[in-house]
């Protein structure tokens, strides 16, 4: 059976949420990233990134990652297009210009949007965002984001989802564009974005996932 490790507090949910879409069954090891944890190493310590068994499933010691058979996979996006290809359904592709089309959503989301939106989180996630260096900081990353943003606007404008149905793209877009919803202005100028977002976001099987992750704890 296909395994998916990591937390819900982490990129796993990304497939997390395509496996909820999808209603694929699957093993869930909830494996914690270890920098969060004071001894990785301790006595009842729980299964994290640090340890010697799941080193073995990934080395690079991050989450998520994913065994199908003897396939491991250990990048997000990944992960998600290979669901989605094999489980997905509709959420994947249904020809070879389907799954370039996705593949281009996940190297644009990767590329062009998350490393500037994680700034956002990051800021945010260590009480800068309302500092005058975490202001400055968040400013310019989303100064970063207004080509990938224009982008998107332009694309979804007349258009619900990113393809012609809701699909694994809008999840891993969505996925990495969220980290830096935390920044009111982000989207002021960009409304076919944020009415995507919403819509995205008020998906029952994101809504389900969602409240998993807000049940682990931080």
């Amino acid at each position: 059976m296909l395994t998916i490790y990591g937390v819900y507090r982490s990129r796993a949910i990304r497939p997390l949420w395509l496996l909820a879409e999808s209603g694929t069954p699957f093993t869930h090891v909830p494996v914690t990233q270890a920098y969060r944890l004071a001894d990785p190493h301790a006595p009842g310590a729980p299964l994290n990134t640090a340890m010697a068994d799941f080193l073995a499933v990934n080395p690079l010691g991050q989450v998520p990652a994913m065994r199908d058979g003897a396939l491991v996979l250990s990048e997000s996006l990944a992960i998600c297009l290979h669901i989605a290809r094999k489980f997905g359904g509709k959420l994947g592709p249904a020809s070879d210009d389907d799954a370039s089309v996705m593949e281009q959503w996940a190297l644009f989301a990767a590329t062009a949007v998350e490393p500037y939106a994680i700034e956002i989180l990051y800021t945010a996630r260590d009480g800068l965002a309302n500092t005058p260096t975490g202001e400055g900081i968040m400013r310019v990353a989303a100064e970063k984001l207004a080509r990938p943003l224009a982008r998107l606007e332009g694309h979804l404008a007349g258009r619900d989802w990113l393809m012609d149905r809701f699909s694994v793209a809008d999840i891993m877009v969505e996925e990495c564009l969220r980290y830096g919803q935390s920044y009111g202005p982000l989207l002021e100028a960009f409304p076919n974005v944020a009415r995507w977002m919403a819509a995205c976001q008020a998906r029952p099987a994101f809504q389900e996932i969602w409240a998993k992750r807000m049940a682990e704890p931080e």
